[in-house]
């Protein structure tokens, strides 16, 4: 073996082997929910008759909460690259240490955690009808 097809081995192993971090990486890369824009869209077209008055994200962007003008509650999270959108019912929003967390009842969403976020941010955005 000439030093050149060496060369040319160790290359193509090296060009693999950046190739193969680089989709690791890509796969295990946090994916945000980025505004509560994105959270209201996802609860809209998953949610019949969900009119969405307002809506917020967790300083994490991990989970989210939709509300409609009519009162009702939705749980937003990101699992995998879609948006997961779950109905609860106000008694399930509860503020933590941590921020609001959402016990939705569901095995596949889980508990949703809005990060940071209090209940002053939920007040605003309730309709008056709803006592939070």
């Amino acid at each position: 073996m000439t030093l050149a097809i060496v060369g040319g081995i160790v290359a193509v192993v090296v060009l693999l082997l950046a190739g193969l971090a680089r989709v690791v990486v890509w796969m295990r890369r946090v994916v945000k929910i980025e505004t509560p824009e994105e959270a209201a869209d996802a609860a809209q077209a998953q949610l019949a008759g969900f009119a969405v008055a307002g809506a917020v994200v967790g300083a994490d962007g991990q989970g989210a909460l939709a509300i409609a003008a009519d009162g009702r509650v939705a749980a937003v999270r990101r699992i995998g690259k879609r948006l997961a959108v779950r109905e609860v019912s106000w008694r399930t929003v509860r503020a933590t240490q941590d921020g609001i967390l959402v016990e939705t009842g569901d095995r596949a969403l889980g508990a949703v955690m809005l990060a940071q976020v209090d209940v002053l941010d939920i007040r605003r955005l309730a309709p008056k009808s709803v006592r939070v």
